[in-house]
This record gives structure tokens, C-alpha cells and sequence, in this order.
């Protein structure tokens, strides 16, 4: 994969006028965030005209800036490596002193590049999807299960009828089998993948259940299932992919309810302080 990609662009850097040499030494070096700019972004950002993005992927033999930015996707998702080799590879690079603001810099740049990465189309498409839904399954699993989580407590706490999906639990298949057009299932899924994940939003494809997912860019197995889709950076100076990126598209998706709906927003907030109150919930009043 990796020669009809970066090597394919240095094979042919020759052949290319000066502007698409411009683009393909940025690609080159930034190959990571490439894989999920448009080519509105990525012509913005080098400061050249989309034409030439387009003419460079065509020069390389593709159909159009999608087909290369998929195979780029693909290449980098064969790279992923096992939590041992990653932290590793991870240990030799930084430095123990500086651990604390180079972990700080790697969480700061994945909210960043995921900001990036959102277009105002997917932003619209995603909460369209939110409030058409009767009723919204929110499911990760491993690592992701803390942003499953957040999502889906968040979501409650506004009024959305919002459930978090076990799947060690008998009732998922339950859940499953009563699926319908009126339902949204968000997986929030990232390399490697959790089968259980991509197993549920296969289903719920099956049951015409719409689907908004929180992954890593186009070819996710999921992001392939979905109706909509937010891609986020995972970066991680560890062993694990970090879910700083996922968190952060949670708690804007939990926020963007929050004020849209402002006025259903404040009347669940304050029945809840009113429940709060009467079973004295909180150590501060």
C-alpha cells in the first residue's frame, strides 16, 4: 500500500510542476493530517488552488483526491501498531523530563487536528440525525467506553432518550432485534476496532437504524456503515490509542443539544436540581 502512496510520490516528484511538488512535499510530511483534509483544506493550507490538488492526484495515477486519500488512510491504519511496540517505540522518543508538557502538546494537537478535521456539512448531519431519532443507542467498547459513557449521560441529562449499549449484557440482542428507521446507534470505534462494535452498527444497518459514528476517517469499518460521521485524532504518547479527540467530539455534540434546544434544555435541568435537591444527591448544597 505504502508504494502506491508516499513512495509513488517520490517515484514521481520529478515529473510534477512546482506547485504539485509543493503539494506532494507537504503530503510527504504530514502524510497523518492529509489523510483527513479536503482539498479545500489541504489547497487552503499550502496556498494553492484545489486544481492542483486534483491534477497532482490525477498525476499519480487516481481517479480523484478521494481515491488517493483513502489508499493514504488505508497506509497509515496498516501502521497501527500493538500497545507493546507502541510504547516502545514511544519510550525511546520522549524524554522523561519533559514527559509531562510533550503528553500536554500530543492532547492539545489532537483536539486541534480534530477540529480540522469537522466540516460544517458533517456538524449539520450530525445533529439532524440527533434530534430526528425516537430513541439513541450509544455503544464503545475498551478504551471508548469512557466516551460511550460521557455521550450517553450527557445526552440524558438533556431530555434525549438516550441508552448505552452492553454488549456482555443478554438484553443487547433484545435491543437489536427491535431496531427501526426511527432509531440512531452512535459507535464510537478507533484502531483496532472493536468486532463488537462494528458487529452492532452491522445490524443496525440491517434494521435501517440510522448511524452516526465517532471514528478515525473515511475507511473505518464503521465510517463505511455510516449515515454521518465525526473523525477524530488519536495520538498517543502510550501504548493505547488516546480518546481526547472522541471526548472532545462527545461533550460538543452534548453542548450543541444543549443550546439548540436551550428551551427544553432548561426545563430538564431544573427538574433534575429539583430531584437532586429532594434526595440530597450532592456534599455542596
Amino acid at each position: 500500500m505504502e508504494r502506491t502512496v508516499l513512495l509513488l510520490l517520490r517515484e514521481k516528484m520529478e515529473i510534477l510542476t512546482s506547485a504539485q511538488r509543493k503539494v506532494a512535499d507537504y503530503i510527504l510530511k504530514n502524510p497523518n493530517e492529509v489523510a483527513f483534509l479536503t482539498t479545500d483544506q489541504l489547497a487552503g493550507i499550502i496556498g494553492v488552488s484545489v486544481a492542483t490538488v486534483m491534477r497532482l492526484a490525477y498525476a499519480l495515477g487516481y481517479t480523484g483526491y478521494a481515491q488517493f486519500q483513502k489508499d493514504l488512510q488505508e497506509m497509515l491504519r496498516s501502521r497501527v501498531e500493538s500497545p507493546p511496540i507502541r510504547l516502545e517505540t514511544n519510550i525511546k522518543k520522549m524524554g522523561k523530563n519533559k514527559l509531562l508538557l510533550e503528553c500536554a502538546e500530543v492532547q492539545m494537537n489532537n483536539i486541534k487536528k480534530t477540529v480540522e478535521f469537522m466540516s460544517d456539512e458533517a456538524i449539520e448531519n450530525a445533529f439532524n440525525l440527533i434530534f430526528a431519532a425516537k430513541k439513541i443507542y450509544v455503544i464503545g467498547i475498551r478504551g471508548s467506553s469512557s466516551v460511550a459513557n460521557y455521550l450517553n449521560e450527557g445526552l440524558n441529562r438533556l431530555g434525549v432518550d438516550s441508552e448505552l449499549l452492553d454488549t456482555d449484557s443478554g438484553r443487547l440482542q433484545a435491543i437489536l432485534v427491535k431496531l427501526s428507521s426511527e432509531d440512531l446507534v452512535i459507535p464510537i470505534s478507533l484502531p483496532r476496532y472493536g468486532k463488537r462494535t462494528i458487529e452492532v452498527a452491522q445490524v443496525a444497518k440491517t434494521k435501517n437504524a440510522k448511524i452516526l459514528s465517532i471514528t478515525d476517517g473515511y475507511s473505518s469499518p464503521v465510517a463505511l456503515l455510516s449515515d454521518a460521521f465525526l473523525a477524530c485524532a488519536f495520538e498517543s504518547l502510550s501504548f493505547h490509542n488516546s480518546e481526547i479527540g472522541a471526548m472532545f467530539l462527545a461533550d460538543f455534540l452534548v453542548t450543541g443539544v444543549a443550546i439548540r434546544n436551550s428551551k427544553k434544555t432548561k426545563y430538564y435541568l431544573e427538574e433534575i436540581e429539583k430531584i437532586v435537591a429532594a434526595t440530597d444527591a450532592n456534599l455542596l448544597k
